[in-house]
């Protein structure tokens, strides 16, 4: 098998730079764009969770790599139960019309976590001091 990377930290901050770009770029071109108003609600949860199944699945490609499987196990219980739990939000949003402010903000907050590199950034730091103990 052909071996693309060195050393599992470099397939780690190919992984974080990819995620941050996307975070960047998701950003820039929609999130913090007054322009996104005018996008009908249902493309815009179409965008959202694109970006954020985009960032679980270059995670996932990136971790699946990694000697530790734990921040595998870890990564996909997180995305999973998040985004399952935003899938609802925006499922009952489509089919029985708005989602009060208070639900739209949680679902905002979740969506956010998952596309932003902060847990990404956390579980290898965490792996960092793990090493030094075993």
């Amino acid at each position: 098998m052909l071996r693309l990377y060195k050393s599992n930290q470099q397939r780690y901050f190919i992984g974080l730079s990819i995620i941050v770009l996307i975070y960047c770029l998701f950003y820039i071109f929609f999130a913090d764009r007054a322009d996104t108003i005018l996008i009908p609600r249902k493309w815009r949860h179409v965008i959202k969770f694109s970006t954020t199944l985009i960032v679980y699945l270059v995670g996932t490609s990136h971790l699946r790599e990694q000697q530790n499987f734990w921040m595998l196990y870890l990564w996909h219980i997180v995305h999973i139960s998040l985004l399952g739990t935003i899938t609802c939000i925006g499922l009952y949003d489509w089919i029985f019309g708005m989602v009060s402010y208070q639900v739209k903000e949680i679902a905002a907050s979740m969506q956010e976590f998952l596309i932003s590199p902060m847990l990404y950034i956390a579980m290898g730091i965490l792996n960092k001091r793990l090493a030094l103990f075993f």
